[in-house]
């Protein structure tokens, strides 16, 4: 695939001003990558999980007066959208890249979710690498670090996935803008590859899939 990786110009788009401007920048230099990147990984993320995954590209369609901070392409067992089930993202913030599996608040089964995490806690905090993230809310840049995490710390993320009608749980990497560029599109790939193999077993668990 050609994909030649992220620029500064592409990191740039979330600083520009205006509503308007932003998301013309956003559609004609950001959206046509994230586009190939979800052509690209469909189908690896279809053979790691076992279902059909359907690829979203973000349109930020009901925004009227502020601009985006982020943005993403995701991945889905529906065509129809994502946001209500478990599901896969890669995006940019303007300080970095994201690489996540996801469970965000409209999910529905999202409490029966959180209970198979809460029985499997011991194996996800022993099989999650060390350098990986874990975001508790999307719309936010912020991450914790796996490695700055207890057992008994990630049990209580997934207690609060369980109880908490917004909780939300992300888990994955993210690589700070200078190193994205530098990896370059070749390198970039290979290192979305890697992690989405790190996480796709938070979706089978999720779905109690065997």
């Amino acid at each position: 695939m050609d994909f030649s990786g992220f620029t500064n110009e592409d990191f740039d788009v979330f600083l520009i001003d205006g509503l308007e401007a932003r998301m013309e920048a956003l559609k004609t230099t950001i959206r046509p990558k994230l586009e190939k990147l979800g052509a690209s990984f469909a189908p690896t993320l279809s053979s790691l999980t076992g279902d059909e995954m359907f690829v979203h590209v973000a349109k930020h369609a009901r925004r009227t007066i502020n601009p985006p901070k982020d943005t993403w392409v995701a991945f889905a067992a529906n065509p129809r959208g994502y946001k209500m089930m478990p599901h896969f993202q890669i995006g940019l913030w303007h300080t970095h890249l994201f690489i996540w599996f996801a469970i965000i608040y409209e999910a529905p089964d999202k409490e029966v979710m959180a209970e198979r995490f809460i029985k499997k806690a011991a194996k996800i905090y022993k099989d999650i690498p060390n350098e990986f993230s874990w975001s508790l809310d999307h719309t936010k840049p912020e991450t914790i670090k796996h490695q700055q995490l207890s057992k008994a710390d990630l049990l209580t993320q997934f207690e609060r996935l369980k109880t908490v009608k917004k909780a939300e749980l992300l888990c994955g990497y993210t690589i700070d803008r200078e190193k994205a560029m530098e990896l370059g599109g070749t390198g970039l790939l290979a290192q979305i590859e890697e992690v989405f193999q790190h996480v796709s077993p938070l979706y089978k668990i999720a779905l109690n899939i065997k």
